[in-house]
């Protein structure tokens, strides 16, 4: 007769699939620390203090020394998106889906630009798969979720 399994060793199976889950599946944005690409850390800083332009020159120089750094592409994406050039930020978005398809970041800013150009059922398609991706919630699918519900009550105050 096989022996059944108490239900404390069960629960601490299961926090232990919870926790590698959370850390080890988990997509963060730390390409830049693996790899100490200087020009990626400046560009993205640059990009999210809101100087695009320059955050464009340093993004490409660091996909021209890893031109295998989805984070890069994203981040050139969201540079492009924020200065209005939608069919570039397209372009990168698209390069940081095809190195990486579960890349967190660019399913949020992907989706985001759907919004600008008020698709937003293509944005709902990167939500979808956020959630797929983002078991226990992340803050990307969070940031989504509420650019959509923003969009959908007609409260636009800025382009996403």
């Amino acid at each position: 007769m096989k022996k059944k399994s108490p239900p404390f060793t069960s629960i601490c199976l299961i926090i232990f699939f919870v926790f590698l889950n959370t850390t080890v599946f988990s997509e963060g944005d730390d390409y830049d620390s693996e790899n100490g690409n200087e020009d990626y850390r400046t560009g993205k800083e640059l990009a999210y203090d809101g100087n695009y332009k320059a955050a464009i020159v340093y993004l490409k120089k660091s996909i021209r020394d890893d031109p295998n750094n989805p984070d890069a592409f994203n981040m050139l994406g969201f540079s492009n998106r924020k200065l209005g050039n939608n069919d570039e930020a397209f372009s990168y978005y698209n390069k940081a889906l095809d190195l990486d398809p579960e890349h967190l970041g660019t399913h949020e800013y992907i989706g985001r630009l759907y919004l600008n150009l008020d698709q937003p059922e293509e944005s709902k398609k990167h939500f979808r798969i956020l959630k797929a991706l983002c078991y226990f919630g992340c803050e990307e699918l969070k940031s989504l979720e509420k650019a959509i519900k923003e969009y959908e009550m007609g409260r636009v105050p800025k382009k996403y």
